[in-house]
Parts: structure tokens; C-alpha cells; sequence
């Protein structure tokens, strides 16, 4: 079969089975547009860390400007994607009265969220600071900026709940499994997490949607903070642990249910299966 045939048979695959997502703002959010948002934030907020740029205090203000208008045009476009699909998907009609205000929406979430920069690079940098602090081999914050997967998974995962938190759809999971995909971190844009979260090495932690964890919280690599069931009639609840303040997960613990509690200053040890409240400063190893 020559090309022309092979390419009709591929024209008919779309018309039988779709799956085509057409440029323009009634269909899908673009993965490679949203990843291209993320390496632009993730240079705001660590300039000239990120990319291979030149960052002086004479071109620093131009950068950063520049910056912030690529990230609200493009966030804008993929936002009012997202809203659109979402409201077609609820109303079914295509009806564009009821879609006119998502580029508006779009545009004022954009804008928010750089707004929100500041205290994400608060937060972030406390985050940073926290893993220095706990890591015997962390020589300085800017290592652990430019080398710790950790710092990137929380980093994205902040931007993402952000955006969660504001009511966008697909986009933080687009965010956040993307960067899963880059450091084997797996951090739900639902899950809810204080100041000062340590991760150290990463690989295989899942982290999921109705998760909540304190503050100064370390956890190491193949922890799982997951759900005892996973029925889709269960997904409007809390199906994942509270991690209380001050409480230390060692290596591939795992977590279950909505109801357990890990409470305050309390150690979880490695390889441990927990489904049930843990007691303040309590230390639990398998027996």
C-alpha cells in the first residue's frame, strides 16, 4: 500500500474513532504548550538556574517582564481550553453564550497566578531550605535548586495547586504528571501541603488528590500517601491520609485510607503498612 492509501486509512481512523485535537479554544489543552508554561515559570522563579541564559541586574527586569507576558498569554490560551471542554462536556450543546466567558476567566486566572509567584517562591524557598537542613549531602540551597528532583516536584506541584485551588481543570494534572514523568515523584495538584516539605531522593513517592500534610514533613523515596479503595463512586470524598506537623516517613512506607492520621512528630518507619491512626510522637515499625 503507497503512502496516499495509508494515509486515507488513517483519515478514516480519525473519522470513526476521533482523537484528533484541532487548534483553537473549543478543544483540548496542548500538553506541549502547558510544558513549555512550566519550564517559563520554573525560570521565574529560580532565574538563571533553570536554562542556559545570561541574568544581570541589567537585563533582569526585561527578563522577567518578558517572562511573565509569554506565561499569561500562553496559561490564558490553554486555561480557556480547558474551561470550554469542561463547560461543553457539562452542557453538551456547544452553545457559545456559555463558553464567552471563559477567555476572561482565563486571562484573570493567568494573572493571578503570577500575582502568587512571590509567596510560591516563599514557600519554595523554604522547601529548599528544609532539605539543605535535613540532607548530609546537600552543600548549599543552590545544589539543591539545580540538582534535587525533589525540589522541581514541589516546586511544579505548588504552580499546580494554585491553579487546582482556583478551579482549573486538567491543566495542574498536566503540570504535575509531567514532572512525575521527569523525577518519579508523583504529587497529586489536590493533595494539600504546608511549609517546609522535605523529600529526600523521590523516586516512587505518590503523594494523592485528598492528601493533607503538615508542615516540616520529610519523606524519602517509595512512600505512598494513597487511597484503601479506589471505587470511582468514592472520588467527591477523603480517601487519602492526614500527615500531621514534624512527622518523618522512611522508605517505602505506605499510607492508606481517608480517615488515617499520622499524628504530630511521629516517625513512620521503612517498609511499613499503615491503615490506621498513628498517635502523636509515636514511633511505628513493623513488628
Amino acid at each position: 500500500m503507497g503512502i496516499d492509501g495509508q494515509v486515507e486509512r488513517i483519515l478514516a481512523s480519525y473519522e470513526i474513532h476521533g482523537g484528533v485535537n484541532c487548534a483553537g479554544a473549543d478543544n483540548f489543552p496542548n500538553r506541549e504548550n502547558v510544558v513549555a508554561v512550566i519550564h517559563d515559570l520554573q525560570s521565574l522563579i529560580h532565574p538563571g538556574y533553570k536554562r542556559a541564559e545570561t541574568v544581570d541586574a541589567g537585563n533582569l527586569r526585561y527578563i522577567t517582564g518578558q517572562r511573565i507576558n509569554r506565561i499569561i498569554a500562553m496559561l490564558t490560551k490553554e486555561i480557556q481550553k480547558a474551561l470550554v471542554y469542561e463547560v461543553n462536556k457539562k452542557d453538551g450543546t456547544g452553545d457559545a453564550a456559555k463558553t464567552s466567558h471563559c477567555y476572561g476567566l482565563a486571562e484573570k486566572t493567568a494573572i493571578a497566578l503570577i500575582d502568587e509567584i512571590p509567596e510560591i517562591r516563599r514557600m519554595i524557598l523554604l522547601d529548599t531550605q528544609a532539605i539543605f537542613e535535613g540532607d548530609p549531602a546537600a552543600r548549599n540551597d543552590e545544589e539543591v535548586i539545580v540538582s534535587y528532583p525533589g525540589i522541581d516536584a514541589i516546586t511544579v506541584y505548588r504552580v499546580a495547586h494554585f491553579l487546582y485551588a482556583n478551579g482549573v481543570p486538567v491543566i495542574p494534572r498536566i503540570m504535575t504528571e509531567y514532572i512525575h514523568s521527569r523525577t518519579g515523584i508523583d504529587i497529586h495538584p489536590g493533595a494539600t501541603i504546608g511549609e517546609r516539605f522535605f523529600i529526600d531522593h523521590g523516586t516512587g513517592i505518590v503523594i494523592g488528590e485528598t492528601t493533607v500534610i503538615g508542615s516540616n514533613v520529610k519523606m524519602y523515596q517509595g512512600v505512598t500517601l494513597g487511597a484503601l479503595s479506589v471505587k470511582k463512586a468514592l472520588m467527591h470524598t477523603k480517601r487519602h491520609p492526614t500527615i500531621e506537623d514534624d512527622v518523618t516517613i522512611y522508605a517505602n512506607a505506605t499510607i492508606l485510607g481517608g480517615e488515617t492520621v499520622i499524628g504530630k512528630g511521629s516517625v513512620i518507619g521503612g517498609n511499613t503498612w499503615v491503615t490506621t491512626s498513628v498517635p502523636p510522637h509515636t514511633h511505628y515499625y513493623n513488628q
